[in-house]
């Protein structure tokens, strides 16, 4: 499917696999770029939870300008939609903004196609078209630059937050980072017990597989130990001099032990040392406990801007854990025992992508 969706100055048509190199290259140079545009994430996706990518490319005189990717998310619970990019807090049009207009047509014509009723975009140019709804104040981003060294980093965090990373330091606990199995084993068990915790089915496990051997070294996992226990740990990414510390959580005593206080600050250190400038603290919903944690550490939230097309009588998806259709389950959910919540559970996250 590779003629032009219809006929433009700007031309537009889905990439096929001979377009990776141009794609990563636009991802490398573009400004915007985050993990989630890069063919790697899109093709851990797919291997991992089933979801097909589909790249939306626009070229200009036959030479690529600009790049939505897409996945398409089917779940039997959750409804199908086409979504940049899935399990991504980032996505949408990457390159020549002028492009946008064309991208957004391409994707509602390629929705169609599909049967998708619903696509989502998450960042970058929003579109103009009036049957798009754009959300600008839900969610907001946190970044900051990393400091020179140890010290500086930690007199960076603000006097309550670094008060209780001094606590957490005092608790002698251990820190590593890696890649091997045991990492991966430890970093899944403690954020699958997390995520049960706050009432949330966990990702398949293969997910976090795909992901950490897709990025390769642009993926990383740092875990706190007490006496020899993992108690917290967090599957980080790397991408152009930022640190994202993404997959992350710790277990019902890593609280008392002032755990996360210290792997985030652990992680902010071992980033300088790979080279990194910049401390991507992900997304938040606005007004909710994550939100203010982050501001609590000293980063100052940037609005982000969401979009959602449905088609004509389709009511868009609702995967907000946040939605009140969702209370009852939440609290259901976190007295599963931890062996169902983990068997049951990523079956049920696929479609939350």
């Amino acid at each position: 499917m590779n003629a032009p969706f219809r006929p433009a100055l700007m031309a537009v048509r889905l990439a096929d696999p001979g377009d990776r190199g141009a794609i990563a290259r636009l991802v490398a140079e573009a400004d915007g770029a985050t993990p989630f545009h890069r063919p790697e994430w899109f093709e851990a996706v797919h291997r991992a939870a089933g979801h097909p990518a589909h790249v939306l490319l626009a070229e200009r005189g036959g030479a690529l300008a600009a790049a939505l990717p897409l996945h398409a998310v089917h779940s039997p619970l959750f409804g199908r939609a086409l979504v940049s990019a899935g399990f991504a807090v980032g996505g949408g049009v990457l390159g020549d903004a002028g492009a946008a207009p064309e991208l957004f047509a391409a994707a509602q014509e390629l929705a169609r196609r599909l049967t998708c009723p619903t696509i989502e975009v998450r960042g970058g140019v929003m579109p103009e078209d009036a049957t798009w709804h754009i959300k600008r104040e839900s969610h907001a981003g946190f970044v900051a630059p990393l400091a020179a060294d140890d010290e500086a980093q930690l007199a960076w965090i603000p006097r309550k937050q670094r008060a209780e990373v001094r606590k957490g330091l005092a608790n002698g606990m251990a820190v590593r980072t890696g890649r091997n199995m045991a990492d991966r084993a430890m970093h899944y068990a403690i954020y699958a017990e997390s995520v049960r915790n706050l009432g949330t089915p966990v990702f398949p496990r293969a997910l976090f597989e795909a992901v950490m051997d897709a990025f390769g070294e642009d993926a990383d996992i740092l875990t706190v130990l007490h006496e020899g226990r993992a108690v917290a740990s967090v599957l980080s990414l790397y991408h152009c001099g930022a640190v994202m510390p993404y997959w992350g959580g710790g277990v019902h005593a890593a609280r008392g032990l002032r755990a996360n206080d210290v792997m985030y600050y652990a992680l902010m250190c071992h980033a300088r040392v790979r080279g990194c400038t910049s401390f991507d603290f992900g997304r938040s919903k606005t007004d909710t406990g994550a939100y203010h944690f982050k501001r609590n550490w000293g980063f100052t939230p940037q609005p982000l801007s969401y979009a959602v097309w449905s088609a004509d009588g389709a009511p868009p998806r609702d995967v907000n854990p946040l939605s009140p259709r969702y209370k009852a389950k939440i609290a259901l959910w976190q007295k599963l025992p931890l062996g169902i919540a983990n068997r049951v559970g990523p079956w049920i996250a696929r479609g939350l992508a």
